[in-house]
Formats: structure tokens, sequence, C-alpha cells
């Protein structure tokens, strides 16, 4: 693991961004995937496309020159090479094993072909004429939409016509998943219904499956116009002995047919080198040609007996079930180590979340003792500032109250008080003095009663006062409001009996509960 971030860490910014998108999509370990970037030269497209089809040992030219001339092992034997040369034929076929290519048929009407380059010159004018040609008949149809509907009414008939009829006794291309839905419809049609595994998709997808989970490729090709074809599927392929041993789960096998008329099945015959028919191939994982290779274990070709062909593919199969034993258990040891790195990472970001969630209570906690705190402290001030205001007030609304009416004058109107302190306090006011003036009196008294009065203060500024009494008289209860206005004469009369209630007191008490 260690030499692992070592190289991704002497990786260029492009070279880690080839290897994230190459490990995203085959699924490899870092330390197998940086070598066959390395020799893909960092190419994402080839390095996809070598893991999939697979990529030599070696270097293919001197694999060429090194590669004996290779000789036919299709010869009879006799009593003196009988055993000899087929033990010997045996163990090196054993030890070779060819490549298995992986086949992505392409749809015919995608294929292409492009003539020489003097024919190319030759029919460069006529194509030129017909370019123009068609173009101007285009143009006229759309001006006259009538004329190619009467075309065709007048052409349908030559068109149905036996003699002008196509040939549509071809097999339709279509794409792999329904060309081996279209196989396996036929092969129960023609020979019943059957318990076969048939992997019902292309090729490709069937090879890609079998590197994926380490499985078995059986490939079966079949041609209809060979004599023995449907006596193999009859003795050999529905046999219970080889349906029995396909089916087993325990031999990791998947089955993919088909009809060498179709084009799929026709690119993996020639890419399998099918000689003879019918023939059977079985592909597994090579691990130990290359981490990504795909190899032939064995072809079974012509008429074969089920015992006989099923020993083949088991003898086959124990030859590289060892191989693929230790590739499962190491893929399998990847996965679990993958899997605790992702807990671990997992686990790291819910304790992330959890400690990013605790530092942001934490900071709103502070935020909001420090706005009440805040709060709290202006609200200090505000108290303090409108105390300040308050005594500058009431020291100069008591300097601007008229003195109090001597005995000479006649209109006046006299007042008793009861202060909330419980004091009685008389006093005489002008008959039309405004009520607003036995308020001030009320608020200013004990202003009037200090040495205060002599001081020279101007009214605060931006300073609206309230006053926070009422004058009531007891009997019967009538509340003097000051909002009501009017002289105090008006609304008193000559002389009256008042009670200072305060109506700050109940805001008080509502504040304290």
């Amino acid at each position: 693991m260690a030499d692992a971030e070592v190289a991704i860490a002497q990786l260029t910014a492009d070279q880690q961004l080839a290897l994230e998108q190459f490990t995203a999509v085959t699924n490899q370990e870092i330390k197998d995937a940086i070598p066959i970037l390395r020799r893909c030269q960092w190419n994402v497209q080839i390095a996809i496309a070598r893991f999939f089809d697979g990529e030599p040992a070696e270097d293919p030219v001197a694999a060429a020159a090194n590669t004996p001339t290779p000789q036919d092992s299709r010869r009879q034997e006799t009593l003196v090479n009988g055993f000899t040369s087929s033990s010997r034929s045996s163990s090196s076929s054993r030890r070779r094993i060819d490549p298995a290519p992986r086949v992505v048929p392409q749809p015919e009407s995608q294929v292409a072909t492009q003539a020489p380059l003097i024919l190319s010159l030759l029919f460069a004018p006529f194509s030129l004429v017909y370019s123009l040609l068609s173009k101007y008949f285009r143009f006229i149809g759309y001006l006259f939409p009538f004329i190619p509907r009467t075309w065709g009414r007048l052409t349908a008939s030559s068109i149905n016509t036996p003699t002008a009829r196509r040939n549509t006794s071809g097999r339709r291309p279509l794409n792999p998943r329904d060309t081996a839905a279209r196989f396996i419809r036929e092969f129960e049609e023609e020979y019943g219904s059957n318990n076969l595994p048939f992997f019902e998709g292309g090729y490709g997808q069937a090879f890609d499956l079998a590197k994926k989970d380490l499985k078995f490729l059986l490939v079966v090709l079949v041609s209809p116009e060979h004599d023995e074809t449907a006596s193999f599927i009859r003795e050999t392929l529905l046999s219970q002995e080889v349906v029995d041993f396909l089916r087993n789960p325990e031999n990791n096998m998947i089955l993919w047919a088909g009809n060498v008329q179709d084009s799929e099945a026709y690119q993996v015959s020639s890419a399998l080198t099918c000689t003879k028919f019918p023939f059977a191939c079985l592909i597994v994982h090579t691990p130990q040609v290359s981490s990504t290779a795909m190899g032939v274990a064995t072809r079974i070709t012509g008429p074969t007996p089920p015992a006989q062909f099923v020993s083949k593919l088991r003898q086959s199969m124990q030859a590289h079930i060892e191989p693929l034993s230790r590739v499962r258990a190491q893929r399998a040891e990847q996965q679990a180590s993958r899997n605790i790195r992702q807990a671990q990472d997992s686990a790291y970001e819910r304790s992330l979340a959890q400690d990013r969630e605790r530092a942001r209570k934490k900071r709103e906690e502070a935020e909001r003792k420090a706005r009440e705190e805040k709060e709290a402290l202006e609200r200090e001030q505000a108290k303090e500032r409108y105390a300040q205001n308050l005594a500058q007030w009431r020291k100069w609304r008591a300097a601007s109250l008229p003195s109090e009416p001597g005995p000479e004058e006649k209109d006046v109107v006299r007042i008793s008080l009861r202060m909330p302190n419980a004091d009685r306090v008389i006093r005489k006011f002008a008959a039309d003095a405004d009520i607003e003036e036995l308020y001030a009196f009320v608020e200013c008294y004990d202003i009037l009663q200090s040495d205060e009065l002599n001081e020279k203060v101007r009214e605060p500024g931006n300073f609206v006062h309230e006053y926070k009494f009422q004058l009531v008289s007891p009997m019967p209860r009538e509340v003097y409001e000051l909002k009501a206005g009017g002289t105090i004469k008006e609304r008193i009369g000559r002389s009256g009996n008042l009670i200072v209630e305060r109506t700050d007191l109940e805001s008080d008490d509502e504040g304290e509960e």
C-alpha cells in the first residue's frame, strides 16, 4: 500500500486522471493498473481495450520470431508413437494456451467499403452529376408534392412483381442480444424444450462476465448445413449428463452458443480458428499468462460422445481451477481491504461531521452569549441615558414652572395632592394653567424642594418625556388623563383632592414575573 501511494505521488496530474478513469472502468488495483497504463503510454482507451481483450505477455514480434513452426497434431496414432507422441502432445498443449479474443460484431449497416482510388477518379463526374440531379429532383418534389406520390403509385406494381421481388431468404442482422434470443427460439423450435443454460446475450458480454466473475466460458458453434449437427445436439449437447454438468453451479460455467449463419457467430468462429463443425471451445481466465488475459483451454471438434465431451471439459478445467482459486482469493482479499478502507473512510467522515457539528454548536453558543451580553449592555446604557435625560428634563421643567399665585390673586385653583409616598401637598395654580402644569409639578416636586432649582439646565435633545403616573379623584373615582388636555379649572374646578397613582408599577411587576 505504501508503494502504491509513493507511485501515485510520482505521477503527473494527467497520469493520475488516466489512472482514476482506468480503475473506475476495470475495477483494477492501483499496483496492477499502473504497469498496464505505462505499457500503453498512459492512453486510457488502449489500456481498457487491452484489459478486456487481453495483452500478450511478451513482444508480439519477438514471440513470432521465437515461436517454432506449428506441427499438425491431428496425426494417426500407431503402435510405435501412439502413447509417447500423444503424451508429449497433451503435455505441450497444457503448457501452451492460445489467447481468446474478445469479438464485438459491427452492424452491417455501419460497414463502409471504399472503392479504389482509380475507380473513384473515373466515376467522380458521374457521382457529381448524380448528386446534382438528386438535389434537383428533391427540390422539384418539395415544390410539387403530388409528383412523388404519383410516381410511387405507378412504380408500386413493378416493385411487387415476382421478378423484381427482393431475396428474403437470408437472415436479418440483429444486435447481439436479439441474435442470441433468436438462436434460443430456433433451437427450441427444432429440438424441443430443454434445460441448457444458454447465455441470453452477445459473445462480448459473456466474455466480459466470465473474466469478471472468473468463470469458464463454453462456446458452442453449430452450422445447420452440416450433416452431423443434429446428431451432435440430440445425442451429446442435450444428453442428461452434459446438461447436469453445465447446470452444476460448482463448475462456474457460462454457455454461449451461436449459429454461424449469423454475423457474430461467424466472426467468433473465425477468431477461434474453427475448422470443423460442430465446434466447442472452453475459454478461461489465464493469470499465469497475464492478469487480464483470457485463453482457450481446449477445443472439441466434430461429433463427440457425452462422456468424452464432459471428460475433456473436466480435464481442462482441472488445470485452471487452482490458478482461478488463487485469483479469487486475491480478489476477495482486495475487496475485503477495499471494504475496510471504505468503512474507515465512512467512520472518519462521520467523526469529522460530528466534530463539525460540535464546533458549529459551540460557535453558535458563543455568538448567542456575545449577542446577549451586547444586548444587556445596550439596555443598561439605554437606561443610564434615559435616567440622565429624565433628571435633566426634570431640572429644566422645574425651572420653567411658574411660581405659586400670591394671596392677591383671586382666580386660582386650590389642589390637594396625595403623593405616592403618602405625603399631603397643597398648592395653588392659576385658573387658566394647563393641566400639564399640574402633572409637571407632581413630577418635579422633589426638585422644587431641593437646592437644584437654582441650576440653569437646558432641555435635553431628542428626548420625549412620558409621565408615568396619573391623577385620580377618590370619590367618585375619575381619572384626569393628560392627553385630554384643557385647563386645571375646566377639568377639576375651583378645588379638588387628587391622588397620584403610579402607572409604571404594573409594567415592572409583569417584567419580574
